[in-house]
């Protein structure tokens, strides 16, 4: 346990210093190694040691914590050192998804992320909240999702400023709606079922008391009121309420009147850029390198409302300028936000992460963005364990403070504030960069969920990985991550977590394969063989997964939402159950045949193509049962 003494005002700084000691292991005595503090106005940090005695000098506080942990990370090697680093951007954070993806984080593990993001110098956290946060008159806002007291709320802002982090709300005021306006108190105010009527004036009611719920508890006058993605906007109630409208109209109507709320209350908001660069393009695309922003757009846009660009999908730096500076045209900077790789699968895709954050946040420091997040989305059902995000934030963070990545320093940041070693964590990867798929995955074909959740008999994707010898591929990845949980770090249970996952698969990835080559040969004796020892041996290893994961879930999250994984675990167990039974009756001579095996395999998407599907009702049945709308196919 380190000893040391700080020489200078830390009155602000007191609270969060108290709250990392014991993670940092340092204690604070008179007679403790002397640190001289030194506050100043420049964007840069400094941390130095000279003999007996060191010294920090930092512009804001999240900038003290930072160096305070490579104080430390250096202190050990005895020799005397300077480092100092820039401060590239003003804001550089972290944005979780705890509605879409059905879990809302517990208030311990945001603050276990806070504690990270603190000495890795990030200074901003939104938790996106759909509908998982409490609003005042509005009872079925939430309903049994887990939402965040204000209480809760203001406990999380009360942490974060103690560490430099600015908590800033992030909801949605016109789509992105559907989990609340589903209840039929609600109906009044649809357009269609995920957006909200523009123009109607009880719509304008409930947006405010959704603001000022969302707002209320925190420091921060700034608020994320979301806007993306309204697929259908004026083509619902609206459309026969007022006629055909252009959705670039009706966003700058609704902008602009909840701007007034905004106004009122005293907030600075920010809100997703892709509905005016869709209304600007042919095919509705968000990336439409041929889309031009009419004068009209730019001229009526209000310039208090701060467009946040999002883009997790290219690795070109020259397309990121590009729509950097399509973004200045509204009159300000844009803020950026990029993206972790973790919402397709149980596992993430490290090597698109790199690939596009890398190239973003390239183009972000020579266009002179000064505002950066990294967003983290739940999706299909938050697969990912949320603690793989660290190394992506860790990314974000080493970015913000030097103007090119050194991916050596990343691995030794990334050690020093999470016990993880960068080779380890990188295997994640090949959970779904599978023998067939090319080198780093670029199409994100995410195996881990497809073939976790596809049906034994009826095998939607077993056409595609025919001759993969994927059962070796995962028996291998089990026996890693088993191994690397035996390493104490902020990551351990989540090895443990993987290599149950691969132990399934050692087993599920190809036996719906087997299956229907012995039963087209008519192979009864294997048949037997499955159904009395493979798919038990199969349904032990998924319940010891399901229970293992269960318990990381209530450690990390609140209880609501895991409901969802228990109807995805127990949807797999009892089709394996009906596996057994089919193919008892079957050997056993009392029925004749077996119909989901007497179909042909066909390829998923009608052709060789190993790429995403991120749908676990699409993935696990072909009947109804898999029915869903799916949104505008983007090109990009």
């Amino acid at each position: 346990m380190t000893k040391l003494s700080f020489i200078g005002d830390i009155s602000t700084l007191a609270d969060g210093i108290y709250i990392l000691k014991d993670d940092l292991k340092f204690t604070i005595c008179d007679d403790g190694f002397p640190v001289h503090l030194n506050r100043h106005s420049q964007n840069t940090l400094t941390v130095s040691r000279k003999g007996n005695e060191a010294s920090i000098s930092f512009r804001d506080n999240i900038h003290f914590f930072r160096a305070l942990g490579i104080l430390l990370q250096n202190l050990p090697g005895g020799q005397d050192f300077t480092i100092t680093e820039p401060v590239i951007f003003d804001t550089n954070g972290v944005m979780f998804d705890v509605s879409q993806g059905n879990s809302v984080m517990n208030v311990q593990h945001v603050k276990f992320f806070m504690r990270r993001m603190a000495v890795m110098g990030l200074n901003m956290l939104m938790l996106y909240t759909e509908d998982s946060y409490d609003v005042d008159k509005w009872e079925y806002f939430g309903y049994m999702r887990g939402r965040y007291t204000q209480k809760e709320l203001k406990e999380l802002d009360d942490y974060a400023f103690a560490l430099g982090i600015e908590l800033i709300p992030c909801i949605q005021t016109l789509a992105h709606l559907a989990e609340a306006l589903k209840w039929p108190c609600f109906s009044d105010m649809r357009d269609d079922e995920d957006t909200l009527l523009v123009g109607y004036e009880k719509v304008y009611q409930f947006i405010e008391d959704m603001i000022v719920s969302a707002s209320r508890p925190l420091r921060t006058k700034r608020i994320h009121i979301g806007m993306d993605e309204a697929w259908r906007l004026g083509q619902g109630m609206y459309l026969l309420k007022n006629g055909y409208t252009p959705k670039a109209k009706i966003m700058l109507q609704h902008l602009n009147r909840v701007m007034e709320i905004t106004n009122r209350l005293g907030l600075k908001p920010m809100l997703w850029s892709d509905m005016f660069f869709r209304a600007c393009s042919k095919t509705e695309d968000y990336y439409d390198s041929n889309l031009v922003i009419t004068q009209e757009i730019i001229n009526n846009y209000p310039k208090n409302a701060q467009l946040v660009y999002w883009d997790y999908y290219h690795d070109d730096v020259s397309f990121y300028e590009d729509f950097i500076q399509r973004h200045k045209q509204f009159g300000t900077v844009p803020i950026f936000a990029g993206g972790i790789w973790t919402w397709t699968s149980f596992s993430p895709n490290w090597a698109k992460t790199f690939s596009t954050t890398n190239a973003a946040l390239t183009a972000c420091k020579k266009e002179n963005v000064r505002e950066v997040f990294a967003t983290v989305w739940g999706d299909d059902c938050t697969e990912c364990n949320i603690d793989t995000n660290l190394l992506g934030m860790q990314l974000f963070a080493e970015h913000g403070y030097s103007y090119q990545l050194d991916m050596n320093k990343l691995e030794e940041r990334l050690y020093f504030t999470t016990g993880i070693r960068l080779n380890e964590i990188l295997q994640l990867n090949y959970m779904d960069e599978v023998p067939g798929t090319e080198k780093g995955n670029k199409k994100n074909f995410n195996a881990t969920k497809i073939l976790m959740w596809q049906d034994i008999l009826c095998g939607l994707f077993d056409k595609d990985i025919e001759g993969l010898e994927l059962n070796k591929h995962y028996e291998r990845l089990g026996k890693k991550f088993e191994e690397y949980s035996r390493n104490p770090s902020d990551f351990s249970e989540a090895y443990l977590f993987y290599s149950k996952v691969a132990s399934v698969l050692a087993i599920k990835a190809e036996l719906g394969l087997r299956i229907k080559a012995a039963y087209d040969r008519q192979d009864r004796a294997e048949l037997l063989h499955y159904a009395e020892k493979v798919l038990p041996e199969l349904l032990a290893r998924i319940t010891d997964l399901k229970n293992y994961h269960r318990m990381i879930w209530m450690k990390t999250n609140k209880t609501l939402g895991w409901e969802t994984f228990d109807l995805r675990y127990g949807t797999v167990m009892n089709r394996i159950d009906t596996a057994i039974f089919r193919l008892k009756e079957f050997c056993a001579g009392k029925i004749s045949n077996i119909e989901e095996l007497d179909e042909p395999r066909r390829y998923y998407f009608g052709e060789p193509n190993l790429k995403e599907r991120n749908s676990f009702a699409s993935i696990a049945s072909a009947s109804r049962f898999s029915f869903y709308i799916l949104p505008p196919v983007n090109p990009a």
